[in-house]
């Protein structure tokens, strides 16, 4: 194994094992099931109208999720960073066709793995079973907070919270994109930033 694997398998039991759910042999055969892929910037993970059939463990880099609006203006609701999973998660489960794109907003290192591997880890072990529920549960969480945020309160308010709890999303994501997933255009981001920083 060359220190380049060295380095992901280091990276992907730290993460993995900080949850106390799966075991060494566990996270193990877990990597022995992944592929390694790169993308280019603007490259995408998955498109809108295809079927998603892999999960992704993001290596290093930045991912958006974004969908079209019945204007057909383009709505950025999600960001994924480095040492997190990724999919088009309704497509993955129910193998319909998603409606949302997954792009690469810089170059990517991420381990793929396909739906079918994941299903022969569901059944090699209950802690499997309960590392994904955990996920899930975790999705939902994040899920409701974001919709509650955007029908509760205000635009100050919702930048205030990428402040508090979100700040690598300032340091690194295009204003553009920072606006679409706040709900606001850029010119009255541009007003936020003047006024609250």
């Amino acid at each position: 194994m060359s220190k380049f694997e060295d380095e992901i398998t280091l990276k992907v039991r730290q993460n993995l094992g900080q949850y106390a759910i799966l075991t060494l042999e566990e996270i193990n055969h877990f990597l022995s099931l992944c592929k390694y892929k790169t993308l280019k910037k603007g490259d995408f993970f998955s498109k809108e109208n295809t079927i998603c059939n892999e999960i992704g463990f993001v290596l290093s880099g930045i991912f958006r999720s974004y969908y079209y609006s019945s204007e057909e203006e383009e709505i950025t609701y999600c960001f994924v960073f480095q040492e997190h999973f990724i999919t088009a998660y309704s497509s993955f489960i129910t193998q319909d066709r998603t409606q949302e794109s997954i792009q690469a907003i810089t170059d990517i290192e991420m381990l793929v793995i396909s739906r079918e591997a994941v299903a022969k880890i569901e059944q090699s072990s209950t802690n499997w079973l309960r590392f994904l529920k955990f996920l899930a549960e975790q999705e939902y969480i994040k899920l409701e907070r974001r919709v509650f945020m955007l029908q509760k309160e205000k635009a100050e308010t919702r930048y205030k919270d990428l402040i508090e709890n979100k700040p690598q999303f300032l340091q690194h994501i295009p204003l553009h994109y920072l606006a679409s997933y706040l709900g606001v255009t850029q010119r009255h981001l541009s007003r936020l930033r003047k006024e609250i920083t």
